[in-house]
């Protein structure tokens, strides 16, 4: 397909998701008015799909400057695609729709595009975000999965969220969904990490035979927090190998990296507090990799993950054990 700036890939229920999102992730770390900025900005440049989360802890500030750039006439509402995700600790059935009720509240919004379960791993509901135990040790919890869907399903009927879906599930876990009998609506998508050392070719051709879009998180590489990214893990943007293609098409490394997912059909998320790079980030849409190009990205794939979770590896729904 032809990449425009206003592209957008038709989802197995109708909906159209832009080819290009502001993810807001990193943002939760810095000052809250930050994330606000940012938003802003990204909307300015062109940007119409914005990616959050109930855990990034940012839900009120990205909601305000979606509401300013709605008042000052930059966009209409229905000119916008909202990503949310339902964390690990609302997988019980009837704290699905409070907990996006939540966010719609923090966001000032009537409803998402899109609302996500953000994890199969589930974590003991509850007050406590990230439960443990006396150890150290965090508390697990199992709600059958499909059951947790079927809560999302009752979401899109009530029209709080018109497409739902999920993230970081492995061909299995979506499986189970996709199987479970009298299934009212597929998941449109599957968030994962996407990027040159992690090319998610085969969870990809999976999901295209199943018509569900593959959305890319980490397509730079990663913010390298402590707590998620090893550290050793080599900075996706430093290739040596991206970097000579990106010199030959006069491009930066981010922007060949954004390119060589987008020509593969993938949806991509990138994050950036610094205005010059949200709108350097945005201009991937005037020059095009060549086949020859595309198979040496191809060949960089390492099936390495920056974002492991590692501290969750004991989880009996860890997803990334599986070869996809």
């Amino acid at each position: 397909m032809e990449l425009k700036e206003d592209s957008c890939i038709v989802m197995n229920d109708g909906h159209k998701i832009p080819v290009i999102g502001v993810g807001t992730y990193a943002l939760q770390k810095s000052p809250k008015s930050l994330a606000e900025e940012a938003t802003k900005v990204a909307i300015e440049v062109g940007y119409r799909h914005i990616d959050c989360a109930f855990i990034y802890g940012n839900e009120p500030e990205v909601g305000r400057a979606i509401k300013a750039k709605i008042a000052d006439g930059t966009v209409k509402r229905e000119d916008l695609f909202y990503t949310g995700k339902l964390w690990n600790t609302f997988h019980v059935p009837d704290q699905v729709r409070p907990a996006l009720e939540k966010s719609l509240k923090d966001l000032q919004l009537e409803y998402m595009d899109l609302f996500l379960i953000q994890s199969p791993m589930e974590l003991k509901p509850g007050d406590d975000l990230f439960p443990v135990d006396e150890n150290g040790c965090s508390i697990y919890h199992n709600t059958d999965i499909r059951d947790t869907w079927e809560a999302l399903e009752a979401c899109k009927d009530a029209g709080l969220v018109k497409s739902i879906g999920v993230s970081n599930f492995n061909r299995r876990q979506l499986e189970l969904i996709l199987n479970k009998p009298g299934l009212k609506h597929k998941p449109v998508c599957n968030q994962v990490e996407c990027h040159i050392y992690l090319n998610q070719s085969k969870l990809l051709a999976f999901c295209k035979s199943q018509d569900i879009v593959l959305v890319g998180f980490c397509v730079l590489g990663s913010s390298r927090g402590q707590k998620w990214v090893h550290q050793d893990n080599p900075v996706l943007l430093k290739n040596p190998v991206l970097n000579t293609i990106a010199i030959k098409h006069s491009r930066t490394p981010a922007q060949m990296a954004m390119r060589y997912l987008l020509q593969r059909g993938i949806v991509v998320l990138v994050k950036s507090v610094n205005p010059t790079r949200i709108k350097e980030n945005f201009q991937v849409f005037d020059f095009q990799l060549s086949d020859e190009d595309t198979k040496t990205l191809d060949a960089l794939n390492q099936n390495m993950r920056y974002m492991k979770s590692s501290h969750w590896k004991d989880h009996p729904k860890y997803p990334f054990t599986d070869e996809y």
